[in-house]
């Protein structure tokens, strides 16, 4: 059997390109599996479950090695199970190298696993650099002011009426919450921010 894999980092983005690649290489569509997912490791459902699968002499394609995943460790060890334990062809598209079938010789073996080896160093190395440039962005954005997270939730008229209600030890902090319809947890945030801020 020939099955497809694809995969994008989360579910705004469009794997179709990847798709058409794989049907066009001659894959038919319910043979191909997708995630949505990042690539930092192989916890995929659709991965998984392409796993359970395949079989010796069947063919695995990918677009690209990245697509496959971006921890170059995990890479190798996928490669490894899928080549040498389980016996599966694997031909990626953008890396003519990386087609198994033909790795009928040492010589083509090796090149496969040097370039392999480039790739999934490659591929987690980019994903380090997205990292750090989104951390970078955070940071930047953070300086300027701009806030990230939920808004924080607005106290009702009554928060004043029921903090000093609890701070007379006539109400619990539980009872306070749950009149005004808010956590504990956040009925006991609001008090820790009235007493340092007076708000």
């Amino acid at each position: 059997m020939e099955y497809g894999y694809a995969r994008v980092s989360s579910k705004e983005q469009n794997e179709q390109r990847q798709i058409i690649a794989l049907t066009q290489f001659g894959l038919l569509r319910e043979n191909i599996y997708v995630d949505k997912q990042s690539g930092k490791d192989f916890e995929r459902e659709q991965y998984r479950q392409l796993m359970r699968r395949l079989k010796s002499g069947d063919l695995l394609v990918v677009k690209s090695i990245d697509r496959l995943g971006r921890n170059y460790g995990e890479i190798l060890e996928q490669w490894r199970i899928m080549t040498k334990e389980k016996h599966v062809f694997i031909v990626v598209l953008d890396m003519p190298l990386l087609d198994t079938r033909k790795a009928n010789d040492l010589t083509n073996e090796l090149i496969a696993d040097i370039v392999l080896q480039l790739l999934s160093y490659v591929a987690q190395t980019e994903r380090e650099f997205i990292r750090q440039r989104q951390a970078e962005g955070i940071a930047a954005a953070k300086a300027r002011g701009v806030h990230f997270g939920r808004k924080p939730k607005a106290k009702p008229p009554e928060f004043q009426a029921m903090l000093e209600e609890w701070h007379m030890g006539n109400l619990s902090a539980r009872k306070a919450a749950a009149h005004l319809g808010v956590s504990c947890g956040t009925f006991l945030k609001w008090a820790g921010d009235y007493k340092s801020t007076g708000l």
